[in-house]
């Protein structure tokens, strides 16, 4: 470990490790180097939050990294996100279940961050990669804009001060943000929440919170307990995740003028707010005896940054650039887009290509799905305890989700600057289209009678929605793909005008609501639909 790297990145966690080893992927002769402020190896069901991956994230980590054998070997086949609307309520039976009966074609997982770092890092060296750990950073030296020159890093390890020089950095140094702060690079993004989580050395089983053989039976027997769990009320969600280490973890997100961050930042203030907002949770929780592992808490968890992406060969990945809210599961899938466009970029700079108009464009891009994903939470936590109006969110977040950003990640299409120039206009148009019925989803649950009928809302069941999972994968040419797109966009309006006409039907009044007439303008020919997409397969 003599000489200066290519790529030094600070950070060998999640962000950084996969970022060296798709750099390695892409140019084997790179000198990559990595430092690592902890030692190795991590212990397992290690403290960190990200443990639940969706769609992209998978397909980056099992595919486009190749590590599909060591998810499916060492960690959890993921039964999709799980809904109930249980505040205050004892019997999960008893109320609003939305979720898949069955698994879906394209696999997601439930990773324990000790086991899958460990063993990042292990494939990182055997594939040449240089990791250095409890390495602590004291300074970063950034080369003269516009120059030539190289980035210099000073740290410490084994008591010794130590430097290295590098012609491209990569912050991957997690919520250090260690570029991001020296630059002034951070934002706020007006989405004000926080968050408690610990883990427990216990499977918590929320089939085992029921007797009731016809709810058993809704689903693949046993699976319930492998779904991301989300136990949801007025302003807040509870999340369950099992880890294949053994533990569960649990985590309370919350609005932070409705819960503040006061009443759960100790484990035994948690576990007081889950008895009153959670109780049949609890009741697990205590009649276990389990102590906690750990427990962590963060305060407005959620920002934004200016750049990410800088023409003088300087990037940011992971939460050293910005985060967004663990929801819907979103982190590891930014992970995998950043990393996506750190790639192309130092392969172009490498081969001596001119990077200044792509890391503009890629900044953009990613601020725009950012934003667009941002979009989802902000302002929405009030709508998590209206079984009625959540039922219809999260199919069309999903929807949104797998119809356009997850196109342009499986596809290959994230630095196709081509193809991107073509599909804009309608990427913009359902960006419009989602800020829209978000605002409608809001007016929509200030009226809603907010029933909450023990059903299964199977989306499962769906055939659209079944299709459109399983038409991820498969690799389209171009033409295809911008069809694809048109497809999507088609079948988005049709989903928007569908909602927002099945409230105006029960609610007459709605069709004079200034939100209802954007979402239809937006929807164009969406306005004629069939009005079927949401007929679920009820299983009461």
């Amino acid at each position: 470990m003599n000489r200066d790297p290519d790529v030094l990145i600070i950070g060998g966690g999640l962000a950084g490790l996969s970022c060296a080893l798709q750099l390695r992927r892409a140019a084997p002769d790179l000198a990559l180097r990595v430092l690592e402020r902890r030692r190795h190896p991590a212990p397992a069901a290690i403290h960190k939050v990200g443990e639940s991956t969706v769609e992209i994230a998978a397909h980056y980590f099992g595919e486009v990294l190749g590590l599909a054998p060591h998810l499916e070997a060492h960690h959890l086949r993921k039964f999709g996100f799980r809904f109930f609307h249980s505040d205050r309520r004892d019997d999960i039976d008893g109320v609003q279940e939305i979720g898949v009966s069955r698994y879906l074609a394209v696999p997601t997982y439930q990773i324990d961050r000790g086991i899958f770092e460990n063993f990042l890092l292990d494939h990182a060296r055997d594939a040449g990669i240089e990791v250095e750990t409890e390495a602590q950073v004291d300074a970063i030296e950034l080369a003269a804009t516009g120059s030539a020159g190289v980035h210099r890093v000073r740290y410490r390890r084994d008591g010794t001060a130590r430097a290295l020089a590098a012609r491209w950095l990569v912050d991957a140094s997690g919520r250090a943000g260690l570029l991001r702060r020296q630059l002034d690079l951070g934002e706020p993004n007006g989405h004000d929440v926080n968050a408690v989580w610990f883990r427990v050395p216990l499977r918590i089983d929320v089939e085992a919170w029921s007797c009731d053989g016809a709810w058993l039976g809704r689903c693949e027997a046993g699976q319930r307990w492998r779904s991301t769990n989300h136990l949801v009320g007025e302003g807040y969600w509870v999340w369950l995740i099992p880890l294949s280490s053994g533990y569960h973890s649990v985590g309370i997100v919350a609005d932070a003028r409705t819960h503040p961050l006061e009443t759960m930042s100790t484990f035994e203030r948690a576990m007081r707010w889950l008895r009153v907002h959670q109780p049949r949770l609890a009741r697990a929780i205590d009649d276990s005896g389990a102590a906690p592992a750990d427990f962590a808490l963060l305060r407005r968890f959620s920002y934004g940054c200016r750049t990410l992406f800088s023409a003088d060969r300087w990037a940011l990945t992971g939460e050293a650039g910005a985060f967004l809210d663990p929801f819907y599961s979103p982190g590891s899938d930014f992970i995998a887009i950043a990393n996506t466009y750190i790639t192309d970029l130092v392969t172009r700079d490498r081969r001596g290509e001119p990077i200044a108009a792509r890391s503009a464009l890629y900044d953009s891009l990613f601020r725009s799905f950012y934003d667009s994903t941002l979009a989802l939470f902000r302002g929405q936590y009030g709508i998590f305890g209206d079984p009625e109006v959540l039922a219809s969110k999260v199919i069309w977040d999903y929807a949104f989700y797998w119809g356009i950003l997850c196109q342009l990640f499986f596809q290959g299409r994230l630095t196709d600057v081509a193809m991107l120039g073509r599909v804009r206009e309608p990427m913009l148009h359902t960006r419009e289209l989602n800020e829209a019925l978000q605002a409608f989803f809001r007016a929509w649950s200030r009226v809603s009678a907010r029933r909450n009928p023990a059903q299964l809302l199977d989306q499962a069941g769906l055939p659209w929605f079944d299709r459109l999972n399983r038409e991820l994968a498969p690799r389209l040419d171009d033409a295809g793909f911008v069809a694809r797109i048109a497809q999507s966009v088609a079948q988005l309006e049709r989903l928007a005008a569908e909602i927002v006409g099945r409230v105006i039907a029960e609610q007459p009044a709605a069709a004079g609501w200034p939100e209802s007439a954007r979402v239809l303008a937006l929807a164009g020919r969406g306005a004629a639909a069939d009005g079927d997409m949401l007929a679920y397969p009820l299983s009461a």
